[in-house]
């Protein structure tokens, strides 16, 4: 051991009081006796053995030594000698000491109450005990350096500081008036005094609270020292940082300026510092691989060791006249005086000493614990012996705060990481910092048998006290790591728990303030698809299990609020989904929503939500539901409008009879007359005449000259040959696209604009009457009509060709875009390449689907909204919207025969049923769906699939020699009892061939 400085008290443990040493000097007390460590006061020291014992020497005015023996030399307090003490410290004029129990010794001066105590009185040896994990403050509080808040007195007992819970803190240090907390992954933390600016925070203002340094947040900041009024920062590269007073050079920046934001020691650049330490007004530095400390500041008693007197302000070897380089630790420093412990590198044939200590290393004993396989397998055993009284529900609480920090550094179960893995300290409102396979790796480990009471005590006190103590402002992003762990534990996903554990953690996610509501969705972003749809499924079974059982389990008020938790939980993870694209939009679909819920009663709820009915409604979320159950509230949606204006026109028909006025009696239907050879002019003319309510109505269609009356048939048919004649090339109103048979708006047509309004229209009567049309339109359409913007992707559906030109200019990064694509590009001056191509690519999309279109799509949006506008037009997906409109061809010909209906004398097992299938079965594609489009009115399937399409086939005394009848209102078949296949395959050909045209029957 050597020391240097003061020697006024006999605190350099090398005799009584004399002249200050301004050289490292040897103290030969503990040779070969194992010092493990020293601590400095202002005019005393404590020396720590590896057996555990304590000796103390030098000023025992205030009984900081702990002894009534003389303190010019070391000596043992005897008090302590039963316990093994494993960490000692000091202040100005007290001494503290921790057993291996985790229990506290203080000791000395307690007029600030620094003992901690209750008592401001001085005294010799007490003892108390503090709660794990927590950390807690007392003694002065006149410049806020307790944490505890702006005008809270000082205290003489310990307080915790709540505002730092659930922070994984790896160090906390205190100067002459000011305090530092620093986390495990870099986030430094500071309050107290700041006249100097030793706070780091570019001002002069105390803090009564602990506040972010974020100047040092990307520094990778592992170890802070602090002096009376100044502070200093080493980073994991070896970077040495110091700000607050330099009025004595204790800054290192050959200056005496005070610097109120950290500042790199520009002398030490070049070398990479592993160890630091603050006096009161100087600073040592270790460089290990010169073997040197370095020392800056106050030099009045020789404190710095460079064997000059005089104050220095850039960083000096410490001057040894011993062989060799120093290995130990300028760890512990007071005002006037140093001594690092360790020994020197010995020379010749003696063997070396052991690596001196490295800071930016975690120091496993004197940081909070981590989770791996040896800690698991000790709790594990205390639960069975039963006999240590610490494991209990708040211990827990602090493993599982601690345990935050054991998954950042990765060192847990049986994964060993690489020091330099680093990772974590780019903890930030973006980047978690946190490897969540490590994380379900331990959960994995804790469900197996040996583990088992492990994780019930755990699964306790994240009911009991974890999650319900979750605060709606965390102190630091780093405390918001839990969210991410508790999602993969195993006993969120497990039913039981559900009202205790995992709808709680959804109302303290949703109590999040906007800033760390924000970080979380940040997060969930960056989470692997995997991880995203375990927590997605989790909240959807949460919503099966209160609509299943919930009744019988909770009141309706709890009932409700849980729901409205789980919905509201799945809603935000859903806007995460639209922007991270995990999984698709049908992933939140919950199928089981159709049978729990009436979808039609849930929709009344929610259409009449504005007259202040509270409760949940499920159609409020709709990306829950699936087209089944969309569908539905869309055919509640349709009936509703159709009844509110039927009953509109019979309310006027009924005052128009009592005013005697029969003439102006109004339709409850709407009613169309049209001719087939005339049916665009007549569709026109039809629905120009009626008024956006009129459209509302049931639709009729009347083919002149025919005598059907419209079940449903005769309407579908309508719009096929209508929408038919609309898409003829020859009117130029749509252009289309060879490679993917779609069509799009012609830049260059020859009709009016309410041409397109009428296909608007009859596109939304086609959705409002469910029935399926035949338009070749791509998906932008529908995007375009919910709001959502065009893509590239879009673009590739349209015209693959252009696609992937345009693909490929945004993939090109070099500046050769008009030599290479023959592009020549105006945009402002100054941009990098690939910013050119994007908005090139952005530019051609918006002229593609928006300028070029704009006046034509208006028209047709116009026309659709008329019928199928408002509120219920938001539930649905684009993909969804589209499938309302044109059905798919997802054809599934076995499903139709399962599915079938027979009446009359025919059954599945008829000869001739059979001899239809067989029939039917050997149509190719083609002609199978020109048979779907004779029975139906439409060769595509509606959006529920092929399931919900069901055809019935009825017998008739007809001859064989009369063709099969299609009722396509009903799906139904009329077919004689054909007694050869080859006459059924003949006579089923000619009908579905010559389907045009209706009459009765």
């Amino acid at each position: 051991m050597l020391c240097w400085g003061s020697t006024v008290e006999g605190q350099l443990g090398i005799g009584g009081a004399g002249d200050p040493v301004y050289e490292p000097r040897s103290c030969q007390a503990f040779n070969g006796r194992g010092l493990k460590e020293v601590a400095c006061g202002g005019r005393h020291s404590l020396f720590l053995l590896r057996d555990g014992r304590v000796y103390t020497c030098g000023s025992n005015r205030c009984g900081q030594l702990g002894h009534d023996k003389p303190g010019d030399s070391p000596e043992l307090v005897v008090a302590l000698d039963t316990q093994k003490i494993g960490v000692v410290s000091c202040g100005q004029a007290h001494s503290m000491a921790l057993n291996e129990q985790g229990q506290v010794f203080a000791w000395g001066a307690g007029g600030g109450g620094q003992l901690g105590l209750g008592t401001a009185e001085e005294t010799a040896n007490p003892l108390f005990s503090l709660p794990d994990g927590q950390l807690f403050t007392w003694g002065q509080n006149l410049s806020g350096q307790l944490g505890l808040g702006k005008g809270e007195p000082s205290t003489l007992s310990p307080q915790p500081l709540k505002s730092l819970s659930g922070i994984p803190l790896a160090q906390i240090t205190a100067g002459g008036d000011h305090s530092f907390a620093l986390s495990l992954s870099g986030a430094v933390f500071g309050w107290g005094k700041n006249s100097a600016g030793q706070l780091g925070l570019n001002d002069k203002q105390d803090r009564s609270v602990p506040c972010h340094i974020k100047f040092l947040r990307s520094q990778k900041v592992v170890y802070i020292s602090c002096g009376d009024e100044h502070t200093a920062a080493l980073t994991k590269d070896g970077g040495l940082f110091t700000f607050g007073d330099g009025s004595r050079g204790q800054l290192g920046h050959d200056s005496t300026n005070n610097e109120p934001l950290p500042r790199q020691v520009q002398e030490l650049m070049g070398s990479e510092v592993s160890q630091i330490a603050c006096g009161r007004h100087h600073t040592l530095a270790f460089v290990p691989s010169s073997g040197l400390v370095y020392a800056f500041g106050c030099n009045t008693n020789g404190q710095l060791g460079t064997g000059t007197r005089g104050d220095i302000k850039s960083p000096l070897p410490v001057k040894s006249s011993l062989t060799g380089r120093l290995t130990g630790s300028p760890r512990h420093m007071s005002g006037n005086w140093m001594t690092p412990v360790g020994k020197k590198r010995m020379q010749g044939n003696e063997a070396s000493s052991t690596p001196p200590e490295d800071f930016r290393v975690t120091n496993i004993s004197r940081s909070i614990s981590l989770i791996n396989d040896a800690s698991l397998n000790t709790w594990r055993m205390k639960l069975l012996d039963n006999t240590d009284s610490t494991i209990t529900n708040l211990s827990w609480v602090s493993l599982f705060g601690n345990f935050l920090g054991g998954l950042v550094l990765k060192a847990i179960l049986f994964f060993v990481c690489s020091p330099s893995d680093d990772s974590h300290f780019k903890t930030n409102p973006k980047v978690p910092g946190i490897d969540l396979n490590s994380v379900r790796l331990l959960f994995e480990t804790l469900s197996k048998p040996p583990f088992a009471r492990l994780l019930e005590q755990a699964t306790k006190s994240f009911e009991s006290l974890l999650i319900p103590q979750l605060p709606c402002s965390p102190p630091d992003v780093e405390a918001m790591r839990i969210y991410l762990i508790l999602s993969e534990c195993p006993a969120l996903h497990d039913s039981k728990n559900y009202i205790t554990l995992t709808i709680p953690l959804a109302m303290a996610i949703l109590r999040l303030d906007a800033n760390p509501s924000k970080v979380l969705d940040n997060w969930w972003c960056l989470v692997d698809g995997g991880v995203f749809s375990r927590l997605v499924d989790m909240y959807k079974s949460i919503v099966v299990f209160l609509l299943t059982g919930g009744k019988a389990l909770l009141v309706p008020v709890f009932l409700e609020n849980y729901t409205s938790a789980t919905l509201k939980l799945l809603e935000k993870l859903h806007k995460v989904n639209l922007k991270a694209g995990h999984v698709e939009y049908n992933r939140f679909y919950i199928p089981d929503i159709t049978t729990l819920v009436d979808i039609q009663e849930d929709y009344l709820k929610w259409f009449l939500s504005k007259a202040e009915i509270s409760s949940v409604t499920l159609c409020a979320y709709p990306f829950i539901l699936n087209a089944q159950a969309k569908t539905t509230m869309l055919q509640t949606d349709a009936e509703l409008q159709m009844q509110m204006a039927v009953s509109g026109a019979n309310m006027h028909n009924v005052f128009m009879l009592l005013t005697l006025e029969p003439l102006l009696a109004r339709n409850p239907f709407l009613v169309l007359h049209v001719r087939r050879d005339h049916l665009v002019s007549d569709a026109l003319r039809e629905l120009t005449i009626y008024s956006d309510v009129d459209l509302k109505k049931p639709l009729k269609v009347i083919f002149d000259g025919e005598e059907a009356v419209d079940a449903g048939g005769v309407t579908k048919e309508f719009f096929l040959l209508l929408l038919k004649e609309l898409m003829d090339p020859v009117y130029g109103m749509f252009t289309q696209y060879t490679q993917s048979n779609l069509l799009w708006f012609s830049d260059k047509c020859f009709v009016e604009y309410n041409w397109f309004n009428l296909i608007g229209i009859i596109c939304g009567l086609a959705i409002y009457n469910s029935t399926v049309v035949d338009l070749h339109f791509p998906l932008v359409l529908y995007k375009k009509l919910l709001g959502v913007a065009p893509t590239l992707e879009d673009l590739k559906e349209l015209s693959p060709t252009e696609g992937r030109s345009l693909q490929q200019l945004l993939d090109h990064e070099e500046d050769d875009v008009e030599e290479t694509f023959c592009l020549n590009f105006a945009v402002s001056p100054h941009r990098a390449p690939p910013v050119v191509n994007c908005e090139f690519v952005e530019a051609y999309l918006k002229y593609m689907f928006r300028d070029s279109v704009s006046e034509l799509y208006q028209a047709f949006s116009s026309g659709f909204l008329k019928v199928c506008g408002g509120k219920i037009l938001s539930l649905f997906q684009p993909s969804e919207l589209m499938a309302m409109v044109v059905g798919n061809n997802n054809y599934n010909w076995e499903e139709m025969e399962k599915n079938a209906v027979y009446k009359g004398e025919y059954s599945a097992t008829h000869p001739t049923v059979r001899m239809f299938w067989e029939v039917f079965h050997e149509f190719p594609l083609e002609k199978k769906k020109r048979f779907l489009l004779f029975l139906t009115g439409s060769d595509r399937i509606p959006i529920h699939g092929m399931e919900s399409l069901r055809i019935s086939i009825q017998s008739t005394s007809a001859e064989e020699h009369y063709l099969p009848v299609a009722h396509t209102c009903y799906n139904l078949l009329d077919m004689p009892r054909y007694q050869t296949k080859e006459t059924l395959h003949r006579r089923l050909t000619q009908a579905v061939e010559q389907y045009e045209g209706f009459s009765l029957v």
